[in-house]
């Protein structure tokens, strides 16, 4: 299986990817299984705290059944740390030459991020395939994706940054969708109560509108 394909199937059952920032590691278990129980396995975890390289560690020792990505990779040295923390795959925030090149060498697929169709074409010359497009209702929401989908017919996207149950239906609707990323199944507030059972039902509400798309 090549990395694009990889990736497809990371999302074949279930077209979204929650994004997670860690805040406290007592949160990491218990908020991958609410999420789980509310259909969602594939889960991504940003750098953006520094618990987010244990936590990769931590669940992939402790839910192996989980797919595991790593999120808000920026540079060489993150790469091959979640690498060795046994991430699935890569997200990074925007592409540099170094991250494309790490992603070609790395077992695991990288889905870089993007903002225009320059940064797209310098991905697609290196057999880049998948993208993630952040952030993504600044830039154009739904109507800049349709647009990519001329010049890009056998690219698909995954975008985050603004997506929430206000417009999740507009990015479902896309034939060149790959997953919609974001954080409004885990809300701060539902976290930081240790409500799981609201992040269980808010990930079942995510999961049945990507079903009927």
């Amino acid at each position: 299986m090549d990395k694009t394909q990889a990736l497809d199937a990371l999302f074949a059952d279930v077209t979204l990817l929650p994004v997670i920032s860690i805040e406290r590691e007592a949160d990491v278990l218990p908020l991958a299984d609410a999420l789980a129980a509310g259909g969602i396995t594939t889960l991504e975890i940003t750098l953006r705290t520094s618990l987010g390289l244990p936590a990769i560690e931590l669940l992939r020792r402790e839910r192996p059944q989980l797919r595991i990505g790593a999120g808000t990779v920026t540079n060489a040295a993150q790469f091959q740390a979640v690498e060795q923390a046994g991430a699935h795959f890569v997200v990074t925030p925007g592409i540099t030459e170094e991250l494309l090149q790490l992603g070609l060498r790395s077992r695991i697929p990288l889905l870089p991020g993007i903002a225009t169709a320059s940064e797209i074409l310098a991905g697609y010359r290196l057999g880049y395939r998948r993208f993630k497009v952040f952030p993504a209702e600044v830039l154009g929401g739904a109507a800049l994706l349709r647009s990519f989908a001329g010049p890009f017919k056998d690219v698909r996207f995954c975008p985050t940054g603004g997506i929430g149950q206000q417009n999740i239906d507009q990015y479902l609707a896309l034939d060149n969708l790959l997953a919609v990323g974001g954080s409004w199944v885990t809300p701060k507030a539902a976290v930081a109560a240790a409500d799981w059972a609201e992040i269980t039902r808010l990930s079942r509400a995510a999961t049945a509108l990507a079903a009927a798309r």
